[in-house]
Formats: structure tokens, C-alpha cells, sequence
């Protein structure tokens, strides 16, 4: 392993043991919040998903 793979390596397992030790010992407050994510994540999806393949004009009826 060359020293940045290492690097890339070392970096990856300290933010997956972070990530760990945060959805552990905050689950319930992450969980008490989902109702509102997905009210949030609803109207944003639609927003950002615009009219992507709407309107073609080579589109026959």
C-alpha cells in the first residue's frame, strides 16, 4: 500500500467509527425527526426533480 492509499484508508475507517458512535448515541433524536424529514424530503424532490423529460417535441399524442 503506497502512503496514500494508507491515508485514504485511515480517513474512511475514522469516519465510519464516527458515524457509528453518532447514529448510535443520538438514534432516538435522529428518530423523532424522521416524520419531518420525509415532509421535507417530499416537497424537495419534487422541486428538484423539475420537468426532466417533460415536454419532448418529438412526442407524439
Amino acid at each position: 500500500m503506497t502512503l496514500n492509499r494508507r491515508f485514504v484508508f485511515a480517513l474512511a475507517s475514522l469516519a465510519a467509527i464516527a458515524l457509528f458512535y453518532l447514529f448510535r448515541e443520538h438514534w432516538a433524536h435522529a428518530l423523532g425527526l424522521l416524520p419531518y424529514a420525509i415532509l421535507l424530503i417530499c416537497p424537495l424532490m419534487h422541486l428538484f426533480h423539475g420537468s426532466h423529460g417533460h415536454g419532448h417535441s418529438d412526442h407524439k399524442p
